[in-house]
């Protein structure tokens, strides 16, 4: 009869424990931060991973639902609030939003935070091996590198590679001109001849293996790797890069909305934040935070690019109809 009752008991208990689905990128939040939460809050955690925005977006208007918490970026962002797919923050239960850098909501212009917080902002850069390529020039032009053909990658990301390509050309990564795009079209599609292949994972053991010698990705994941493997060098090209800003949200079908601003703000606090920098390499605009942070992670130039080039560098955007431009681009270039 005790055994019963004992069973009942943890039936219950279990049953009790809320779970909070979130919907994020690979290696995005610290393992230990989860397990804070879900000790402070008495719940599970459950982490469903993207590898893109364009997948993410798919996947959700195709049906997939029961996510709390999302960490979609800026651009398709805007595109999610205009098709009514977010709920509206309650200001009132994220008090920590205060932390949040005024400078960076005014630069990716997300509306005030009404639907979305930032959580980190970050750059797609090139990375290389040092101890085997003599000559990797800080610039897009490195991916027309015969030599390197066949050990080079970019990632799979339509806006992010376009992008790139438009910067070597000296263009805005939000152009609407179509004699711009074709250009970036041809740039790419001699960068393709060069490359094993386009990814978003892959290149992270790749490099760190010496299977790939050049690799274009986000600075997070190279910093990561380049902490872990001193022949790894970090490169940010001078004709600028691609910013982003990856913000929480809360969808419109949250299974637990309350648990979910629960966790957004507890991601917010700045001895979390600061802890979570350290650990996967994306600075998050939180000044109170950015005080608590090693020395050598502010110094690291995937964290903190030179200002020269974060001049000429941009903010990915919505561009609305226009988009179907990119995707005629990159269509062509992945056929």
């Amino acid at each position: 009869m005790k055994a019963l009752w004992f069973l009942l008991l943890s039936t219950l208990t279990l049953t009790a424990a809320e779970t909070l689905h979130v919907y994020t990128w690979a290696d995005y939040i610290s393992p230990d931060i989860v397990e804070k939460f879900e000790d402070k809050n008495d719940c599970r955690v459950v982490i469903d991973t993207f590898d893109s925005n364009e997948a993410m977006f798919a996947k959700l208007k195709a049906g997939a639902a029961g996510y709390d918490v999302i960490f979609p970026t800026t651009y398709m962002i805007q595109v999610m609030v205009a098709e009514g797919m977010l709920s509206s923050l309650d200001a009132a239960a994220l008090p920590n939003m205060k932390q949040v850098d005024p400078a960076v909501v005014e630069k990716i212009g997300n509306g005030g935070m009404k639907h979305s917080v930032p959580y980190t902002v970050g750059y797609a850069i090139t990375a290389y091996r040092k101890d085997k390529v003599t000559t990797a020039p800080a610039s897009w032009t490195a991916f027309t590198q015969p030599a390197l053909a066949g050990r080079m990658t970019l990632l799979d990301d339509m806006r992010e590679t376009i992008g790139a390509a438009l910067k070597s050309l000296g263009y805005s990564i939000n152009t609407r001109d179509e004699k711009q795009l074709a250009e970036a079209q041809q740039v790419l599609l001699g960068w393709k001849k060069n490359i094993a292949k386009f990814d978003n994972e892959g290149y992270k053991a790749g490099l760190d293996s010496g299977e790939f010698l050049l690799v274009h990705g986000y600075s997070g994941d190279l910093f990561q790797v380049a902490q872990e493997n001193s022949k790894v060098g970090l490169l940010i090209p001078q004709e600028g890069v691609t910013m982003s800003c990856d913000e929480m949200v809360i969808p419109k079908s949250a299974p637990k909305p309350a648990l979910a601003h629960a966790f957004i703000n507890f991601l917010l606090d700045p001895e979390i934040a600061a802890e979570n920098m350290e650990w996967m390499g994306y600075l998050c605009p939180n000044p109170d935070a950015l005080k608590k942070v090693s020395p050598e992670f502010l110094q690291n130039p995937a964290v903190i690019i030179p200002e020269d080039i974060k001049a000429k560098s941009e903010v990915i955007q919505d561009v609305g109809a226009d988009l179907a431009k990119y995707t005629r681009v990159w269509d062509a270039v992945k056929k």
